[in-house]
């Protein structure tokens, strides 16, 4: 028999207390009743009679004594079908969209676990996101957990639209291939800028939206990128696919446990966020993946901007532990105008070693990659010879150098928002920029590599 609870002991931000509770579970829904209108919590906190719960839609309006509670016996469930895709929902999965619910025999909870390391396949094959400096320098391969590294201000929202329009997968066309974008804690013109993006450009039939707007409750920001990741692991796990997940923005979802962490009193850690802010993020990561005996795949490309820009902040840092890699956006270069503006230098992915050459991308890929570092960093140290001596004194082969690193910030980092690249073009293109440079200065080239480029 189910109980009803008529009083509650106290309300705290977004928490509510009760006690005398019998046969609660930790992460148990409760169903609110408050004059007709209709609230969900999760539990969140057990001492021995007393129960703790976060509301989703707020407490606003909420006082100890004019709500009913029950207790579901269920953890956070959503309903999936393939019919998400194309689809708008909020941050706890309800269609915001006019398209009606989504009917499915099967109801999925949201708190799903990290996939079993011994259930894993190792990441092969990339995804094409059509940007030379990604795909070329620090290429996504399926199934990577690759962060991008933001700051305020910077136009992160632009690159993961353009990322959702532009990504593809390189193999055989009857693969199919799905995104799921998750906006957390975004303000209600770039939600709009979304939308409108995706629509304009045909991108939204492929994919599911979750948004959280800045003006929801926080408790409804925990769970958004649970709800996309479910949806990501319903359509790679059981419909076969190959899924980009990006979240944007990892630091609004840390921000808003801290909150919820403060109101909970609980110890701070490092800048007042709670000490399990790294297995928490953890148990978001490590959710993509490929699994042996699944033809599908999650990639997770989460956005998340630094605070003062500062990379060793605690969201980015523990971000690093866990992810293979970092695509880092480069202040300097974007007071330059240089769009993306994406720093190659502490930019990298881990797994691209083995997901690109001969049968991937190109057989050239790999080592036209690393000239390309090589290269590049030699540019800053000219760079920084040349403020101290000036560019008119600087050798004839730091000229060079320094002719090659405009023609690779102007040309090859820098493309339009509607410019998309196939692997071809761009490593066509870091040929064109590298044939600036003395061929005795193309060192991580095999001979035979620069020999047959330059007699095809």
């Amino acid at each position: 028999m189910k109980k009803e609870y008529l009083k509650l002991d106290k309300i705290e931000g977004p928490l509510i207390m009760l006690s005398e509770v019998e046969d609660a579970s930790y992460g148990e829904i409760i169903d609110i009743d408050m004059a007709g209108e209709k609230r969900k919590g999760k539990v969140i906190k057990i001492e021995k009679d007393k129960v703790v719960a976060q509301v989703f839609e707020g407490t606003s309006e909420l006082s100890t004594r004019n709500a009913s509670i029950r207790f579901t016996g269920k953890p956070f469930e959503i309903s999936l079908s393939k019919e998400i895709l194309g689809r708008t929902f909020n941050g706890i999965g309800i269609p915001i969209d006019n398209g009606g619910e989504i009917y499915s025999n099967k109801k999925y909870n949201v708190n799903g676990r990290p996939i079993n390391p011994v259930a894993r396949e190792y990441p092969r094959n990339y995804i094409q996101t059509g940007i030379s400096s990604i795909d070329c320098l620090a290429t996504l391969i399926r199934g990577q957990k690759l962060p991008i590294f933001s700051g305020s201000g910077m136009p992160h929202n632009e690159l993961a639209a353009q990322i959702v329009k532009q990504a593809r997968i390189s193999s055989s066309s009857n693969e199919e291939f799905g995104i799921v974008f998750a906006a957390i804690g975004v303000k209600h013109d770039d939600a709009n800028y979304f939308k409108r993006n995706f629509e304009e450009s045909g991108a939204i039939e492929r994919v599911a939206m979750y948004i959280n707007l800045a003006d929801d409750p926080i408790v409804e920001r925990t769970i958004t990128p649970r709800c996309a990741l479910t949806a990501a692991e319903y359509l790679a796990f059981e419909e076969g696919m190959h899924i980009l997940v990006i979240m944007t923005d990892i630091t609004s979802y840390c921000e808003a446990l801290r909150e919820i962490s403060s109101a909970r009193e609980e110890v701070p850690s490092r800048k007042g966020y709670p000490g399990y802010l790294y297995s928490d993020l953890a148990s978001l990561y490590e959710r993509a993946g490929m699994m042996k005996g699944n033809k599908g795949s999650i990639t997770l490309l989460p956005i998340l901007t630094m605070p003062n820009d500062d990379i060793t902040h605690p969201v980015p840092d523990l971000t690093g532990y866990i992810t293979e890699g970092q695509i880092v956006l480069g202040r300097e270069l974007y007071q330059n105008n240089i769009y993306p503006p994406v720093n190659i230098l502490p930019s990298l992915s881990r797994l691209m070693k083995d997901g690109i050459g001969e049968g991937f991308t190109r057989k050239d890929h790999p080592e036209v990659s690393n000239q390309l570092f090589a290269s590049y960093s030699r540019v800053q140290e000219v760079r920084a010879l040349a403020q101290i001596i000036g560019e008119d004194d600087l050798s004839e082969i730091d000229k060079k150098y320094m002719e090659f690193g405009k023609a690779f910030e102007g040309r090859f980092i820098t493309q339009n928002f509607d410019e998309n690249r196939n692997i071809e073009e761009s490593l066509n293109l870091a040929w064109e920029i590298l044939g600036i440079l003395p061929k005795e200065e193309l060192d991580r080239l095999s001979p035979e590599m620069i020999e047959e480029y330059y007699n095809s």
